[in-house]
């Protein structure tokens, strides 16, 4: 039976019609806060005396203004057409990196003893973005194909330059295992160097941009100058051995995108610090220290930054391939879906677990529990295949949506029976 027009009106101004009235609501109360704040910035730039500390942050939140509303609109975007969590949940944490840090580091040039406690919570979410943004290309290979088969069918993939001497990984679990290591290491150091440095500065022996081996300013950036990179390449590596199968969600954008925030800022507020360490200083610009000055300047420059990574970041992890007509999730299994983390937790748990048991020598193999007379490996094989095991979360939603069965695979490692994909673009098997 069809829908009355006053019946389909009732509806839309429901809650279950949150899809039709979220995006002007938004609109307004954005447009609210741009009335309240803009009065109190001139306020404050009234009362503050002139320095080139004040344009500048002047000026970055004018590029803040222009940034934000980009952002949340595209995230709003896929939480309207929340038709594929196990991508779509990766996607809007990637997104919210650049909200995140255009407002962190806005805040952070007028408050320059507040950076310290700002720039941690930054760079903690800088590594959760990496962890993300491989999960997002593992959870989209293992829907679309049987990884493990798929990559253990495939030519080795030899090391790249500067790690060629490296021995081989082989094709398979063991591959993708070693690459997802590779990515989890730096989401978990980071945070580690980060808290550290929290410590060393409110201690007195940070030392930003200073070069002596007494502060750890240092130490510090020589630790995550080397996961950084090592993650780098491992990300780097997995695209070179599944670039045909990635091929349908045009990975290399979003390679550029991650990186170029993630890294590039990294080694942005290396130069920086070196600069500003090496000219004059003067008190005059607004800044007190030379610290506080590099920490302004990295700030300053990343408010810019972001209106362009903003943009990029809409096109590129575009929310229209993911428009399903007819799918009604309901607003809270969004929101509740974006905000689970306990993939996180579990993934970073397994491999804790797997460097653990590495480390610990293992059981001789004669002491080992039997079944049948032959040695239980069963735990090794259950925790390769947890490495590519959707969440408990990603799976509930795949149930409401219609397409939570787990597929079949074809000879080729192809899905044969699958949802409609809509970045299928490429030619079914012959034998389909």
């Amino acid at each position: 039976m069809e829908m009355s027009d006053t019946e389909s009106g009732q509806q839309r101004f429901s809650l279950r019609g949150w899809r039709f009235w979220i995006r002007p609501v938004v609109i307004v109360v954005y447009s609210l806060l741009f009335l309240v704040t803009v009065p109190l910035v001139a306020v404050y730039l009234e009362k503050s005396q002139e320095s080139p500390k004040t344009e500048a942050w002047l000026i970055a939140g004018v590029f803040v203004l222009f940034t934000v509303p980009i952002s949340l609109w595209t995230i709003l975007q896929h939480l309207i057409y929340y038709t594929q969590p196990e991508l779509q949940k990766h996607i809007i944490r990637i997104l919210w990196m650049v909200p995140i840090y255009s407002i962190d580091s806005w805040v952070a040039i007028i408050y320059p003893p507040s950076a310290i406690y700002l720039d941690t919570l930054r760079e903690c979410y800088e590594a959760y973005v990496v962890y993300n943004f491989m999960a997002y290309l593992l959870n989209y290979l293992t829907r679309e194909y049987e990884l493990a088969g798929t990559l253990g069918a495939k030519s080795q993939q030899k090391h790249l330059v500067p790690f060629c001497c490296f021995p081989v990984w082989p094709m398979g679990g063991i591959f993708i295992e070693r690459c997802k290591q590779g990515v989890l290491q730096y989401t978990i150091l980071r945070p580690i160097t980060t808290l550290i440095a929290l410590i060393c500065e409110l201690a007195g022996r940070y030392h930003e941009g200073d070069f002596s081996p007494a502060y750890a300013w240092v130490w510090i950036v020589f630790i995550n100058n080397a996961s950084q990179i090592w993650a780098m390449y491992c990300l780097v590596l997995f695209y070179y051995a599944t670039k045909e199968e990635l091929k349908p969600i045009k990975p290399v954008g979003k390679f550029l995108c991650v990186k170029l925030v993630v890294f590039a800022s990294f080694w942005q507020a290396v130069a920086i610090a070196i600069v500003v360490f090496v000219i004059p200083f003067k008190q005059k610009w607004g800044w007190v220290t030379r610290d506080e000055m590099a920490n302004g300047l990295q700030d300053f420059i990343i408010c810019i930054e972001m209106l362009i990574a903003a943009v990029a970041h809409h096109f590129t992890f575009s929310y229209k391939p993911f428009i399903i007509q007819g799918h009604n999730v309901p607003w809270y299994r969004s929101f509740r879906s974006m905000l689970d983390v306990s993939d996180v937790r579990q993934d970073i748990a397994e491999q804790v677990r797997e460097v653990g048991q590495r480390v610990i020598p293992k059981q001789a193999p004669w002491k080992r529990r039997q079944k049948n007379g032959f040695t239980d490996d069963s735990e090794k094989y259950d925790e390769l295949s947890s490495l590519i095991t959707p969440s408990s979360s990603d799976g509930e939603m795949a149930n409401i949506l219609g397409y939570g069965e787990r597929p079949s695979y074809s000879s080729h490692g192809r899905v044969q029976d699958n949802h409609t994909d809509a970045y299928d673009n490429v030619e079914r098997d012959s034998d389909r």
